[in-house]
């Protein structure tokens, strides 16, 4: 690579939906708040190249900024399989508490029945960044795959990856220089 990549990368806005579930990949953008959308958007670079998720709400959030953006499955939040569409509590309830605790004693390595890792997310996210383009380019996805590209970036095991907050239109900065990464910014405002 002979130029930097300065990556972009907005977390969706708020689900319209319940609190406590994990989401499925349709769930729809809160897109009300117009003063976060303008603030955000006052701070991303023009005529880039942008890239989101398949997910519902990172199209709706990207088009809501004014992005065109190109849809990567590579960018897509963890797939927690059969938990998708349900609430902690009632998977909790389901598991009984010591088997729901110890899931997430190491949850950047244990699997969610039919689903993956967030090992696995970060392998994916690798591979997406390989594709990008030098120059900016601005990525609309999950907190998920923020924490995978910081993992990837300041070369984290999966755990204490997930220990970085990533707040709904936050903006977090990372750039990929020729032989390294420099994270500028994380869960901006």
């Amino acid at each position: 690579m002979d130029r930097e990549t300065h990556l972009w990368l907005i977390r969706h806005a708020p689900v319209d939906g319940p609190r406590g579930v994990i989401h499925a990949p349709d769930a729809p953008a809160d897109l009300s708040g117009a003063a976060a959308f303008a603030a955000l958007q006052a701070k991303l670079p023009r005529a880039t190249y942008a890239v989101c998720s398949p997910a519902r709400r990172t199209r709706e959030t990207a088009a809501r900024l004014g992005l065109t953006a190109t849809e990567d499955d590579a960018f897509r939040e963890q797939d927690f399989g059969d938990w998708t569409g349900r609430r902690h509590g009632e998977i909790e309830a389901e598991l009984g508490a010591a088997a729901y605790r110890a899931f997430w004693n190491a949850p950047g390595t244990n699997k969610p029945p039919g689903g993956e890792s967030f090992a696995d997310q970060i392998a994916r996210a690798r591979t997406g960044l390989a594709r990008l383009p030098a120059g900016d380019v601005v990525l609309v996805v999950h907190s998920g795959t923020i924490r995978a590209v910081l993992a990837i970036a300041l070369e984290l095991t999966p755990d204490p990856a997930l220990r970085f907050v990533i707040d709904p239109l936050s903006l977090t900065r990372i750039d990929r220089l020729p032989n390294a990464w420099r994270v500028v910014a994380v869960n901006g405002r």
